[in-house]
């Protein structure tokens, strides 16, 4: 019930009603019904920022699912790059090292393709959740350059491993006479005494006495280039070609069991010990030579021998003493 107002009039002496025109009806109603709307807006936005809509509690739910697997996703794609990042160092640090092959620089190996503007077309549409996105999709983009490269790496590994395979084969790792109980071995690599003129001079192979006709072995597989007939020097010879560098020579035979052009497998008979050329005794001299130059041919003697017997073949061979043979 509205409340009546009055007013005191001095000329009639009177309290009078006072009467409310139309307009100020109208601006009063006006005024309440803004201040109500006003209030109205103020408790809404309240009960909606207190109390969400089912709609926006759902979406809220999946946000929040959504913000727990984008990190669980993270922390695998982190997983996943110390995994390729262990398998690059053992690539470099272990199966490079092993087949003496460079290791993949890291530019190559970290190949940069323009970072988030390679997904433009995402930046243009200014997604909500742009940065977590570009971020994940910089990281599998990342690892999947990477273990492109990685794949083509043990490809090439495999090669290698073929090829070391081969090259194992190939290159000299027996004693090239029978020599068991390591009594054959005369002289060694280095300086020894020239068994003519009787001053020290560089060796550079290895002596083995043995009877005229012992068998002498190819000491690795190869390809026989020479076979050659002398009465000097190395006397009668044969030069076998291994590959990956690696040549060896057979000097003073008295027979060939080879021919030139032909190839051969490790420990076949090749020829027979003699006493031809510059020989003071039957024996075989025997050379290593890699990439053109002599080394000493008692580091190659590891296939047919124990550890305890090449030490002591290499202090036979360290002996300075006189060779049998130029």
């Amino acid at each position: 019930m509205a409340k009546i107002k009055y007013y005191y009039d001095t000329e009639t002496c009177r309290y009078e009603r006072v009467k409310t025109s139309p307009i100020e009806l109208v601006v009063n109603g006006l005024g309440l019904l803004f201040v109500c709307v006003i209030f109205g807006i103020f408790f809404a936005w309240t009960y909606l920022t207190v109390f969400p809509s089912p709609n926006e509690q759902k979406l809220m739910k999946e946000n929040q699912e959504l913000l727990y697997h984008y990190n669980n996703m993270n922390k695998e794609l982190t997983s996943l790059q110390e995994m390729m990042t262990a398998l690059q160092t053992r690539d470099d640090d272990i199966y490079r090292t092993i087949f003496e092959a460079e290791p993949i620089p890291m530019e190559i190996r970290q190949a940069g393709t323009g970072g988030s503007q390679k997904f433009k077309d995402l930046l243009d549409d200014r997604l909500e959740r742009e940065k977590l996105i570009i971020n994940s999709l910089n990281k599998i983009d990342a690892i999947k350059r990477q273990m492109y490269i990685q794949s083509k790496s043990f490809d090439e590994i495999v090669d290698l491993a073929k090829s070391k395979q081969q090259m194992l084969a190939h290159i000299p790792a027996i004693q090239p006479v029978a020599n068991k109980e390591l009594k054959r071995l005369a002289s060694g690599y280095g300086m020894r005494f020239h068994p003519i003129l009787k001053v020290r001079r560089m060796h550079t192979g290895c002596d083995f006495s043995a009877p005229v006709g012992t068998p002498i072995y190819a000491t690795g597989d190869g390809k026989v280039i020479k076979v050659q007939r002398s009465r000097r020097g190395y006397g009668n010879q044969v030069e076998i070609d291994h590959g990956f560098g690696y040549i060896t020579k057979y000097a003073h035979l008295s027979e060939f069991k080879v021919r030139r052009g032909q190839k051969v497998k490790r420990g076949q008979i090749i020829g027979r010990v003699g006493n031809s050329g510059l020989s003071v005794a039957p024996h075989l001299h025997y050379e290593v030579i890699y990439k053109n130059r002599k080394v000493n041919p008692v580091n190659y003697f590891f296939n047919d021998l124990t550890d305890q017997q090449y030490d002591e073949l290499v202090k036979i061979s360290s002996q300075e003493n006189q060779s049998l043979g130029w």
